[in-house]
């Protein structure tokens, strides 16, 4: 190639990455907030903005709860509630990782498409947009929703930027009343709202990487314990679920493709987990090579509950595509989970034929259980993101439905029977905790969403143990035994939201009516 040529080639081949660089600058997941439209109104009152500048906020208000992993139906409830204080309607059609909503105020109409590059679970996220949603009703003359102390809204929402801890802001604000703050007297504008979103939307995980690691070690543990393993299967599941969550947590910090990471952190959570208990075997516990199935539970960290549940819920209210969507996502997080785990078996010739008897007193082992469950809760909320009150209310839920289930399990009771009591329990306690606050029987700064309790609490129910053996025995070639443990899978899967559903029908007649 000629000196001319080669600098010909070099010139096109430039243009063409800073055209690609162009494109991209104009590929985003939302109509910018700097379009003409939104802009002249941006200081307007909102009530007096246009329809665009309107539509803006209640889209943008769908798009953050959609992200923090609340179901379709919850998405909407919550787009219709700041619809209102502004005399509009909307109607949207939400699914995993887009919505599409079209708003009216009776003259004109406009419609959104806002999508995600991803999806994922952040239940601090959810509890705040619901106390932003009381605020903004309250700035615009409309009584609270969600909470019924809505100085407590006011003051979170209007110290957030100055911490980072808003459950204990929550906390003094219910503390002291209504002297922390007084809502303003000036009209509420499009530019104040789009701030408080965006403080919503730039808040930093609550924990770090090593917490995150360490809550993932302790809920795996815990999870071992519940599924009938010992002391050296627990220690094995809590090494390799921390050492697996943290590398996951710093690939996803990098946005890496969410299924590569699973592949990657379940890969090395098996690893680390069958090197532990091989490093015990051969220097100073012998019996610890005979752990064969420990490595299935350091994996359990990466189970996906919460989009199972509120698929499971969304096609309850006959929500077929998002419920859909859901439901296929969580079985792609499954598939390339468990397609990891075998690979890891094959490599290192793993047979995992189940955990031996515990063999413990019936008191002691329903003591444990209830520790256990507590830990477990606890661990998988942290995972998403829950501030520490909220995963220990979580936490007590668990200790008292899982115990439950176990015990059911044990006088014979089946094992999906006892799954549906349990999360039907566990919705019903959620939602009893919710109207006690709301009544003044327990502090109001403890009112969180139901979802954010009743979820996390079920997910240690999800029977992860046999998705893992059943892919294992697919790999074997062993159809039989890969479809009876899928089955096992399968009916504990079904029956888990089904009993949460059931709690939603019982205390809630949005559920129990078509409406």
């Amino acid at each position: 190639m000629s000196i001319s040529a080669n600098f010909r080639h070099n010139s096109v081949y430039t243009e063409l990455k800073k055209n690609q660089q162009a494109v991209r600058q104009f590929h985003t997941h939302d109509i910018p907030l700097d379009m003409e439209d939104i802009e002249r109104d941006w200081n307007s009152p909102v009530r007096e903005a246009g329809i665009a500048a309107k539509s803006s906020i209640i889209v943008r208000v769908g798009m953050l709860a959609l992200s923090a992993g609340s179901s379709g139906f919850h998405v909407r409830d919550m787009m219709h509630s700041m619809a209102y204080p502004l005399h509009m309607h909307v109607r949207a059609d939400v699914n995993l990782t887009d919505i599409e909503a079209t708003c009216t105020d009776g003259k004109e109409r406009i419609t959104e498409v806002i999508n995600l590059p991803s999806t994922g679970v952040n239940t601090e996220r959810i509890w705040l947009l619901e106390h932003f949603i009381d605020w903004f009703n309250m700035r615009l003359g409309v009584g609270t929703i969600y909470h019924s102390q809505g100085h407590i809204s006011n003051t979170i929402i209007n110290e957030l930027a100055t911490t980072d801890n808003a459950a204990k802001l929550s906390a003094q604000a219910a503390k002291h009343g209504t002297r922390i703050h007084m809502p303003s007297e000036k009209p509420l504008t499009v530019a104040e709202v789009h701030h408080h979103l965006d403080l919503l939307e730039r808040r930093k995980p609550l924990y770090t990487p090593w917490f995150s690691a360490l809550a993932s070690a302790v809920a795996c543990a815990c999870f071992v314990f519940l599924l009938g393993g010992a002391l050296f299967d627990m220690l094995g599941a809590f090494v390799g679920a921390g050492l697996g969550q943290y590398v996951r947590r710093k690939l996803m910090g990098r946005h890496i493709n969410q299924f590569v990471v699973v592949f990657i952190a379940v890969s090395i959570a098996a690893l680390a987990c069958t090197g532990l208990l091989q490093l015990a075997g051969h220097t100073f516990y012998p019996p610890a090579l005979l752990h064969s199935t420990a490595y299935i539970g350091s994996m359990l960290f990466v189970v996906p509950g919460f989009p199972m549940i509120t698929g499971g819920m969304d096609l309850a209210k006959v929500d077929v595509q998002s419920g859909v969507q859901r439901i296929m996502y969580v079985l792609t997080i499954i598939l390339m989970a468990t397609l990891a785990g075998w690979m890891v078996a094959e490599i290192i010739q793993l047979n995992p034929q189940g955990f031996e008897p515990q063999g413990l007193n019936p008191v002691v082992l329903c003591l444990l259980r209830m520790a256990c469950a507590f830990g477990g809760v606890w661990g998988f909320s942290v995972l998403f993101n829950s501030p520490q009150r909220m995963c220990c209310i979580a936490g007590l839920i668990g200790l008292i439905t899982d115990t439950l289930r176990l015990e059911f399990v044990d006088v014979g009771l089946p094992m999906e029977f006892g799954a549906f009591l349990a999360a039907l329990l566990a919705g019903l306690l959620a939602s009893a905790w919710r109207s006690l606050v709301r009544h003044g029987k327990l502090p109001s700064h403890l009112g969180y969403p139901r979802i954010c309790l009743s979820v996390p609490s079920i997910v240690i129910m999800v029977p992860g143990l046999y998705m893992y053996r059943s892919m294992y025995y697919l790999g074997q070639l062993n159809t039989l035994g890969a479809l009876d443990w899928g089955f096992k899978a399968f009916m504990v899967v079904v029956c888990l939201p089904l009993g949460l559903i059931m709690a939603r029908v019982i205390t809630d007649r949005s559920w129990r009516h078509d409406e």
